[in-house]
């Protein structure tokens, strides 16, 4: 029996809220927990093959150059059809999470109060 623990990305460009979900998900032992500020990070970094990724679709607030979610998942699923992908946002447009459910996103999370716990759940489902 092997106790590796699973890799999990969050991609945000909110320092704050990529933090305080860390640290929600780390209280789990079994969660090794990366973050990165925009999705260019997060590609280049996907050769530590991630169990599952956490992506923000909106990822230029702060970094304007920065790709949107939407693209950032289109590039991970042409690298590995098999990542899993949870799409994270504020926006609450039906469209848009059809839309990235449509690219490939396991699941679409509101950024709301209860998010973290959404994630988690969704999270312990998958691993």
């Amino acid at each position: 029996m092997t106790n590796k623990k699973s890799k999990i990305f969050i991609v945000d460009d909110d320092e704050m809220l990529s933090m305080m979900l860390s640290d929600h998900l780390l209280k789990n032992s079994l969660y090794e927990v990366h973050c990165f500020p925009t999705g260019e990070d997060c590609l280049e970094n996907l050769n530590l093959e991630p169990d599952i990724i956490i992506l923000d679709f909106n990822l230029n607030s702060v970094y304007p150059d920065a790709s949107n979610g939407l693209k950032i998942l289109q590039e991970i699923k042409k690298r590995n059809k098999k990542a899993m992908v949870i799409m994270y946002s504020s926006q609450e447009q039906y469209g848009i999470a059809l839309q990235t459910i449509g690219k490939g996103a396991l699941e679409y999370v509101i950024k709301d109060k209860e998010a973290f716990a959404k994630i988690e759940e969704i999270v312990k489902n998958i691993l």
